[in-house]
């Protein structure tokens, strides 16, 4: 113990000594800005352009800052390469020098067809994409992934106002935007929705952070646009930008974790010619037992002590592979993007089943680093074919994807009400298989935009296939196919350059067939025979809705206005509808409702944002309205066949009022300094139903986030540093559905610092961070170990390390 306190010290006053000597050797930077003017043949100013800014590379995309007027600070001097595109008009490359201090550079396009080089895909400047939309929208860009980077995407985007985790322990979390999660918000990945088991609690999210480069967060109704599902928003990760003519190149990045003392690896590799490229990647962690700031806890009033407070039989291993091949011509392109990621990784071994002090803790704790039963594991296989074709009047494009997610949990085999005492040997299925899910998802997204007087319209179709199937000795949701197909089309009117219009209609229809289920053993009836009981009966259930959206966005040159209202709809999953079984993660019994309507929801969000060289300011209040919310409500019955007296919950539905907002504030006080305040509210309401005048189940409380932020000038050798910090005050959550237990307030503190420095021509970034400085025990109440008293991870120190690579094939530029 002595030791561990000893190294802890150590570690943290190396981060400080690093983070004085950043400082210290700041006064001695220079820095350079560009300051580009975008203009057509007509001299008009060209707004919504994206302009990057590219060398040994790196790539430094440029900020609209006003009107035709892209700003990009704290660069290098030197020689680089200039990227500009527009909607409309033909993109161009050239090759500029920027000197020490300020520089300007006046550039015009023409108009034409759209050579498509990053643009169909990527749109927009993410600064000019947040104002024309009418949707509250957030995006995060590669260097904010980076230096945020946690133990999942998730636990990355989770500083974010009205961006909640589910937390399942310090590698996988479970997206939730405004409250709302599961299969209430869409994860869109390169035009395809991801799919995967989603509707557990304890499933994380199957995407490599490392291969994700930027990501937009749409806040709100989306089905308009998306489908059925995006009731509380969208999570839509873009593909990264395209290699450059004629280069060769790549990136290695190393990072550790401290608090699972989490190991891990990742690297690319791309190349191209001048229409052909190829890219790939990889990555791999290996992390053991996570600690937390207990000596011991409580599951179900029984006392569990943690072993050097170690979460016991919480280690696991990640791994990823991606890949992509494609196609860039004048006038359309192609990419093909194939990616597989494994996950194994055990379940806390006093918290899963229902016998939390039979566990061998001798054996358990022997190793921090294996993976014991109960275990789980987890692949999912992806391949996406994107294609884009850009002409005079329309910009069209077609995702075609297949996915395959292959998830098996294990775990000993314990007998509950008419089960076989002994495990038969002629079965068929594992010993230690408790529950496997296989899903395979065919599905394709088409849009055509277009722009006609006034009028710029987006038509889209979509359609998706999934086949599921379950095995294992343990039930809870059947197997099923379901079909879902939709249309839409979506309109902005433009009224002036200030003003414009969004309307939007969809429709949508969804098919489901539920297999039925019999026990593998018998059961005695009343009557006194056996017959092995259905479990799940045969179902099959249509559903359709046309659902839609009207809005307004009013932009002046530092204010923007954004009011929308719309309408979304949600098909019932299979679980909601036909489960019946032991969530042993929950210690409960679900029983589904086969007479679910499909969920509707009604929704009026607001924005206000304000910008200038020193302030950004931004409110966004929502109001939510669901006429027949689904949720699981705990009954006063209990289960005595298939568990050990589990309490009952059942699948209904109530009328749910809830409301709230985020905000943000960040001030720039100097040059090198800024402070920042960010927060988010929200409240909800049951209206009906046998729990009405009660919130919701997992509700994230309010919570408030102060930081300050010093970002030193460049210096000989380092470009970019910056210093951080920030405190995260929680409340306390006492709006609850019981059983769920209440959530104490909370409080705490966050450092970050990193640089790029340069050796020669090579670039390396570092990034170091301290989550949870002063060591608090807290209760996450979205979190996934909650329910059992489990506190979060502990201080952790987090240190990444990248370098890149660029060999260009050719010194010749498209001036």
């Amino acid at each position: 113990m002595l030791l561990q306190k000893i190294m802890c010290k150590f570690k943290l006053c190396a981060v400080i000594t690093v983070l004085l000597q950043l400082h210290c050797v700041a006064v001695y930077a220079q820095t350079s800005s560009l300051s580009i003017r975008l203009f057509n043949q007509s001299d008009e100013l060209i707004t919504g352009g994206t302009i990057t800014l590219s060398a040994d590379s790196r790539r430094y995309p440029a900020t609209e800052k006003t009107p035709g007027t892209y700003q990009i600070d704290s660069i290098r001097a030197g020689v680089y390469t200039l990227e500009a595109a527009a909607f409309r008009y033909q993109s161009k490359t050239a090759s500029i020098k920027i000197d020490e201090g300020a520089n300007t550079v006046l550039l015009h396009l023409s108009v034409g067809y759209n050579t498509l080089e990053n643009v169909v895909v990527t749109g927009y400047s993410s600064n000019s994409k947040i104002r024309a939309s009418n949707l509250s929208m957030h995006i995060v860009g590669e260097t904010e992934l980076r230096k945020n980077m946690g133990g999942s995407l998730v636990q990355t985007l989770s500083k974010i106002p009205g961006i909640e985790m589910m937390g399942i322990g310090a590698a996988q979390a479970k997206p939730t935007i405004r409250g709302l999660g599961f299969d209430r918000m869409l994860v869109i990945d390169k035009g395809i929705k991801h799919e995967a088991q989603q509707w557990g609690a304890d499933h994380g999210l199957e995407i490599d952070q490392f291969s994700v480069n930027e990501v937009e967060i749409i806040k709100g109704p989306a089905s308009f646009l998306y489908g059925a599902g995006a009731i509380g928003g969208v999570l839509k990760i873009n593909p990264a930008l395209k290699p450059q003519k004629n280069s060769f190149g790549g990136s290695l990045q190393l990072i550790g974790k401290t608090s699972n003392m989490l190991g891990g690896l990742a690297g690319n590799l791309y190349t191209r010619n001048d229409k052909w490229f190829f890219t790939t990647g990889f990555s791999y962690q290996d992390y053991a037992d996570y600690k937390v700031p207990a000596d011991s806890i409580f599951v179900y009033d029984y006392a569990v002590k943690l072993h050097n407070r170690n979460l016991r039989n919480t280690a696991g291993v990640q791994s990823g592979l991606n890949a992509s091949a494609g196609f860039v011509g004048e006038k359309w392109q192609n990419t093909l993007y194939v990616s597989n990621v494994f996950s194994r990784s055990g379940l806390f071994a006093n918290a899963h089943g229902l016998e939390p002090k039979k566990v061998n803790h001798l054996l358990y704790d022997k190793s921090s680093r294996d993976i014991m039963e109960p275990s789980d594991q987890v692949n999912h296989f992806k391949v996406i074919n994107y294609t884009a074709i850009a002409t005079r009047q329309h910009a069209i494009s077609l995702a075609v994807g297949y996915q395959n997610n292959f998830r098996q949990e294990f775990s000993k085999y314990v007998a509950h009400g008419y089960m076989p005492a002994t495990y038969p040997s002629n079965n068929g299925i594992p010993q230690n298989l408790e529950r496997e899910y296989s899903k395979q998802v065919f599905s394709f997204q088409l849009n055509d935009e277009f722009k006609a007087f006034t009028h710029n319209l987006t038509m889209g179709a979509s359609g998706e296939i999934q086949l599921n199937k379950v095995d294992g000795w343990s039930f809870l949701t059947p197997a099923f196919k379901q079909y879902t197909a939709g249309i839409f089309v979506y309109d902005k009117i433009t009224i002036n350059s200030k003003l414009s219009l969004h309307l939007a209609a969809r429709t949508d229809f969804s098919y489901i067939n539920i297999n039925a289920y019999r026990d593998w053993f018998y059961s005695r009836l009343p009557n006194g025979t056996q017959e092995q009981l259905e479990r799940a009966s045969a179902l099959k259930r249509n559903f359709s809705s046309l659902t839609g959206s009207a809005g307004i966005t009013y932009n002046l040159r530092q204010w923007w206005f954004k009011v929308n209202v719309g309408k979304s709809f949600r098909v019932p999953i299979a679980k909601e509808l036909a489960a019946n079984g032991v969530n042993y993660h929950y210690f409960s019994f679900e029983k589904g409702n086969p007479n679910l309507d499909a969920e509707e929801s009604w929704q009026l969000d607001a924005s206000a944002s304000f910008k200038n060289e020193n302030w950004y300011l931004e409110i966004s209040p929502f109001i939510n309205y669901f006429p027949n919310y689904i949720y699981l409500n705990p009954t006063a019955r209990h289960d005595y066949f298939y568990g050990a007296g589990n309490q009952i919950f059942q699948y209904s539905q109530s009328k749910v009022f809830r409301a709230g907002g985020e905000m943000e504030a960040n001030y720039r006080i100097s040059r090198s300094l800024s402070t920042g305040i960010s927060g988010e509210y929200l409240y909800a309401q049951q209206l009906s139903g046998d729990k009405a005048g009660y919130g919701l189940p997992s509700c994230p409380p309010h919570s408030a986030t102060f930081s300050f932020t010093f970002e030193p000038q460049q210096m000989k050798h380092f470009s970019a540093p910056y210093i951080s910090a920030d405190a995260q005050f929680v409340a306390p959550q006492n709006r609850i559905v019981p059983p769920e237990k209440q959530s104490a307030g909370y409080m705490l503190m966050n450092l970050q610092a990193g640089s790029q420095f340069h050796v020669g021509k090579q670039t390396f970034d570092l990034n170091m961070q301290i989550r949870n400085l002063f060591n608090t025990s807290y209760l996450m109440h979205t979190s996934f170990y909650r329910l059992i008293g489990l506190p979060e991870e502990g201080v952790n120190f987090i240190l990444s390390f990248k370098t890149n690579f660029n060999i260009s094939k050719s010194k010749k530029h498209n001036d």
